[in-house]
Protein backbone atom coordinates (compact mmCIF):
# COMPACT_ATOMS: atom_id res chain seq x y z
CA UNK A 1 0.00 0.00 0.00
CA UNK A 2 1.28 3.49 -0.82
CA UNK A 3 1.88 6.04 1.90
CA UNK A 4 -1.30 7.74 3.13
CA UNK A 5 -1.96 11.21 1.73
CA UNK A 6 -3.52 13.53 4.30
CA UNK A 7 -5.01 16.85 3.20
CA UNK A 8 -5.60 19.31 6.04
CA UNK A 9 -8.41 21.77 5.43
CA UNK A 10 -9.18 24.99 7.28
CA UNK A 11 -12.94 25.44 7.43
CA UNK A 12 -15.29 28.30 8.40
CA UNK A 13 -17.10 27.24 11.58
CA UNK A 14 -20.62 27.66 10.17
CA UNK A 15 -19.88 25.84 6.93
CA UNK A 16 -21.66 22.54 6.20
CA UNK A 17 -21.06 22.06 2.45
CA UNK A 18 -17.32 21.85 2.00
CA UNK A 19 -16.53 18.93 4.32
CA UNK A 20 -18.63 16.24 2.59
CA UNK A 21 -17.68 17.58 -0.84
CA UNK A 22 -13.97 17.74 0.01
CA UNK A 23 -14.05 14.25 1.50
CA UNK A 24 -15.66 12.91 -1.67
CA UNK A 25 -13.04 14.62 -3.83
CA UNK A 26 -10.18 13.31 -1.69
CA UNK A 27 -11.63 9.79 -1.80
CA UNK A 28 -11.14 9.78 -5.57
CA UNK A 29 -7.37 9.74 -4.98
CA UNK A 30 -5.91 6.40 -3.85
CA UNK A 31 -5.13 6.31 -0.12
CA UNK A 32 -6.06 9.98 0.35
CA UNK A 33 -8.15 11.48 3.14
CA UNK A 34 -9.24 14.96 4.20
CA UNK A 35 -9.03 16.32 7.77
CA UNK A 36 -10.63 19.51 9.01
CA UNK A 37 -10.07 22.28 11.53
CA UNK A 38 -12.58 25.08 12.10
CA UNK A 39 -12.35 28.70 13.15
CA UNK A 40 -15.24 31.07 13.76
CA UNK A 41 -16.90 32.57 10.69
CA UNK A 42 -20.62 33.35 10.77
CA UNK A 43 -21.22 36.15 8.26
CA UNK A 44 -19.71 37.57 5.10
CA UNK A 45 -19.78 41.35 4.96
CA UNK A 46 -17.46 44.35 4.77
CA UNK A 47 -18.07 45.52 8.34
CA UNK A 48 -15.11 45.63 10.72
CA UNK A 49 -16.60 42.81 12.77
CA UNK A 50 -17.10 40.54 9.78
CA UNK A 51 -13.66 41.29 8.34
CA UNK A 52 -12.09 40.63 11.73
CA UNK A 53 -13.19 36.99 11.55
CA UNK A 54 -10.30 36.41 9.15
CA UNK A 55 -7.58 37.61 11.50
CA UNK A 56 -4.54 35.42 10.85
CA UNK A 57 -4.08 34.52 14.52
CA UNK A 58 -7.34 32.57 14.58
CA UNK A 59 -6.57 30.80 11.33
CA UNK A 60 -3.05 29.94 12.46
CA UNK A 61 -4.37 28.41 15.68
CA UNK A 62 -6.61 26.13 13.61
CA UNK A 63 -3.66 25.30 11.34
CA UNK A 64 -1.58 24.24 14.33
CA UNK A 65 -4.28 21.72 15.27
CA UNK A 66 -4.10 20.24 11.78
CA UNK A 67 -0.34 19.98 12.13
CA UNK A 68 -0.89 17.62 15.08
CA UNK A 69 -2.45 15.19 12.57
CA UNK A 70 0.77 15.30 10.50
CA UNK A 71 -1.09 16.33 7.37
CA UNK A 72 0.92 16.72 4.16
CA UNK A 73 -0.59 20.07 3.20
CA UNK A 74 -2.83 22.67 4.82
CA UNK A 75 -5.41 24.34 2.59
CA UNK A 76 -7.63 27.30 3.49
CA UNK A 77 -10.95 26.38 1.89
CA UNK A 78 -12.39 29.85 1.94
CA UNK A 79 -12.68 32.78 -0.43
CA UNK A 80 -12.00 35.73 1.89
CA UNK A 81 -9.07 37.04 -0.16
CA UNK A 82 -11.57 37.73 -2.93
CA UNK A 83 -12.67 40.80 -0.98
CA UNK A 84 -9.69 41.25 1.38
CA UNK A 85 -7.18 41.23 -1.50
CA UNK A 86 -5.27 38.28 -2.92
CA UNK A 87 -2.12 39.25 -1.04
CA UNK A 88 -3.93 38.27 2.17
CA UNK A 89 -3.86 34.62 1.10
CA UNK A 90 -0.22 34.82 0.03
CA UNK A 91 0.72 36.15 3.46
CA UNK A 92 -1.40 33.50 5.12
CA UNK A 93 0.23 30.55 3.39
CA UNK A 94 3.66 31.92 4.22
CA UNK A 95 2.72 32.23 7.90
CA UNK A 96 1.24 28.73 7.97
CA UNK A 97 4.49 27.35 6.55
CA UNK A 98 6.53 29.30 9.10
CA UNK A 99 4.33 28.24 12.02
CA UNK A 100 3.88 24.55 11.13
CA UNK A 101 6.58 23.63 8.63
CA UNK A 102 3.83 22.32 6.33
CA UNK A 103 3.22 23.54 2.79
CA UNK A 104 -0.01 25.47 2.34
CA UNK A 105 -2.41 26.75 -0.27
CA UNK A 106 -5.88 28.30 -0.51
CA UNK A 107 -9.01 28.05 -2.62
CA UNK A 108 -8.41 31.43 -4.26
CA UNK A 109 -4.66 31.04 -4.87
CA UNK A 110 -5.42 27.73 -6.60
CA UNK A 111 -8.26 29.31 -8.59
CA UNK A 112 -5.95 32.08 -9.75
CA UNK A 113 -3.26 29.55 -10.67
CA UNK A 114 -5.77 27.58 -12.73
CA UNK A 115 -6.83 30.71 -14.59
CA UNK A 116 -3.20 31.60 -15.27
CA UNK A 117 -2.57 28.11 -16.68
CA UNK A 118 -5.30 28.62 -19.28
CA UNK A 119 -4.84 32.38 -19.73
CA UNK A 120 -8.42 33.01 -18.63
CA UNK A 121 -9.23 36.72 -18.86
CA UNK A 122 -13.04 36.58 -19.16
CA UNK A 123 -14.63 35.17 -16.03
CA UNK A 124 -18.22 34.66 -14.89
CA UNK A 125 -18.78 34.94 -11.15
CA UNK A 126 -21.56 33.24 -9.19
CA UNK A 127 -21.72 33.74 -5.42
CA UNK A 128 -24.22 33.97 -2.58
CA UNK A 129 -22.74 37.27 -1.34
CA UNK A 130 -24.08 40.79 -0.98
CA UNK A 131 -23.63 43.35 -3.75
CA UNK A 132 -20.80 45.24 -2.05
CA UNK A 133 -18.78 42.07 -1.37
CA UNK A 134 -19.38 40.92 -4.95
CA UNK A 135 -18.19 44.27 -6.31
CA UNK A 136 -15.01 44.08 -4.23
CA UNK A 137 -14.26 40.67 -5.77
CA UNK A 138 -14.91 42.03 -9.26
CA UNK A 139 -12.62 44.99 -8.62
CA UNK A 140 -9.81 42.80 -7.31
CA UNK A 141 -9.97 40.63 -10.42
CA UNK A 142 -10.06 43.69 -12.67
CA UNK A 143 -6.81 44.84 -11.04
CA UNK A 144 -5.28 41.52 -12.18
CA UNK A 145 -6.46 42.00 -15.75
CA UNK A 146 -9.38 39.57 -15.43
CA UNK A 147 -12.76 40.91 -16.52
CA UNK A 148 -15.88 39.58 -14.84
CA UNK A 149 -18.12 39.57 -17.90
CA UNK A 150 -21.21 38.33 -16.04
CA UNK A 151 -22.12 37.89 -12.40
CA UNK A 152 -24.94 36.72 -10.20
CA UNK A 153 -25.15 37.04 -6.43
CA UNK A 154 -27.86 36.17 -3.93
CA UNK A 155 -27.47 38.98 -1.35
CA UNK A 156 -27.05 36.59 1.57
CA UNK A 157 -24.67 37.47 4.40
CA UNK A 158 -25.27 34.67 6.94
CA UNK A 159 -22.62 32.06 6.16
CA UNK A 160 -24.70 29.10 7.36
CA UNK A 161 -27.45 29.99 4.90
CA UNK A 162 -25.21 29.71 1.83
CA UNK A 163 -25.41 25.93 2.09
CA UNK A 164 -29.22 26.10 1.96
CA UNK A 165 -29.20 27.34 -1.64
CA UNK A 166 -30.50 24.51 -3.79
CA UNK A 167 -28.14 23.14 -6.46
CA UNK A 168 -30.89 23.69 -9.03
CA UNK A 169 -30.82 27.42 -8.22
CA UNK A 170 -27.05 27.50 -8.66
CA UNK A 171 -27.33 25.63 -11.95
CA UNK A 172 -29.82 28.22 -13.20
CA UNK A 173 -27.51 31.08 -12.25
CA UNK A 174 -24.64 29.41 -14.08
CA UNK A 175 -26.85 29.07 -17.15
CA UNK A 176 -27.56 32.79 -17.02
CA UNK A 177 -23.91 33.84 -16.86
CA UNK A 178 -22.92 31.29 -19.51
CA UNK A 179 -24.84 33.40 -22.05
CA UNK A 180 -22.00 35.97 -21.87
CA UNK A 181 -19.56 33.34 -23.16
CA UNK A 182 -16.92 33.59 -20.44
CA UNK A 183 -13.79 31.47 -20.61
CA UNK A 184 -14.71 29.98 -17.22
CA UNK A 185 -17.38 30.15 -14.54
CA UNK A 186 -16.44 30.22 -10.88
CA UNK A 187 -18.81 29.37 -8.04
CA UNK A 188 -17.02 31.56 -5.55
CA UNK A 189 -17.88 30.31 -2.07
CA UNK A 190 -16.94 27.11 -0.28
CA UNK A 191 -20.32 26.73 1.41
CA UNK A 192 -22.25 26.06 -1.80
CA UNK A 193 -23.37 22.66 -3.06
CA UNK A 194 -22.00 23.27 -6.55
CA UNK A 195 -18.78 21.29 -7.06
CA UNK A 196 -20.73 18.19 -8.07
CA UNK A 197 -22.43 20.13 -10.89
CA UNK A 198 -19.24 20.57 -12.90
CA UNK A 199 -19.56 17.71 -15.37
CA UNK A 200 -23.15 18.61 -16.22
CA UNK A 201 -22.45 22.33 -16.60
CA UNK A 202 -19.42 21.70 -18.78
CA UNK A 203 -21.31 19.26 -21.00
CA UNK A 204 -24.20 21.69 -21.45
CA UNK A 205 -22.32 24.94 -22.00
CA UNK A 206 -18.78 23.86 -22.96
CA UNK A 207 -17.40 26.22 -20.30
CA UNK A 208 -15.22 24.97 -17.43
CA UNK A 209 -16.58 25.32 -13.90
CA UNK A 210 -13.98 26.36 -11.35
CA UNK A 211 -15.76 25.71 -8.07
CA UNK A 212 -13.74 26.89 -5.08
CA UNK A 213 -14.16 23.66 -3.07
CA UNK A 214 -12.69 21.87 -6.06
CA UNK A 215 -9.90 24.40 -6.59
CA UNK A 216 -8.88 23.90 -2.95
CA UNK A 217 -8.41 20.17 -3.49
CA UNK A 218 -6.67 20.70 -6.84
CA UNK A 219 -4.26 23.14 -5.21
CA UNK A 220 -3.60 20.89 -2.24
CA UNK A 221 -2.78 17.88 -4.42
CA UNK A 222 -0.61 19.94 -6.74
CA UNK A 223 1.28 21.45 -3.78
CA UNK A 224 2.45 18.00 -2.65
CA UNK A 225 3.15 16.57 -6.08
CA UNK A 226 0.08 14.32 -6.33
CA UNK A 227 -1.55 14.12 -9.76
CA UNK A 228 -4.97 15.86 -9.57
CA UNK A 229 -6.18 13.93 -12.64
CA UNK A 230 -6.96 11.02 -10.33
CA UNK A 231 -10.10 13.00 -9.48
CA UNK A 232 -12.66 12.16 -12.17
CA UNK A 233 -16.26 13.15 -12.53
CA UNK A 234 -15.77 16.56 -10.87
CA UNK A 235 -14.94 18.72 -13.85
CA UNK A 236 -12.13 19.28 -16.29
CA UNK A 237 -10.05 21.47 -13.97
CA UNK A 238 -8.52 18.33 -12.45
CA UNK A 239 -6.89 17.56 -15.81
CA UNK A 240 -5.20 20.96 -16.03
CA UNK A 241 -1.45 20.89 -15.45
Amino acid sequence: MSRPIRIGVLTPSSNTALEPLTSALAAAVPNCSAHFSRFKVTEIALSDRALGQFDDSKILAAAELLADAKVDVIAWSGTSSGWLGFDADQRLVERIRERTGITATTAVLALNELMALRNIRRLALVSPYTADVQQRIIDNYAARGIEVVAERHLDIRVNHDFALVEPERLRALMGEVAASQPQAITTFCTNLHSAQLADGIEAEFDIPLLDTVSTTVWGALRAIGVDPSNVRGWGQLFTWQ
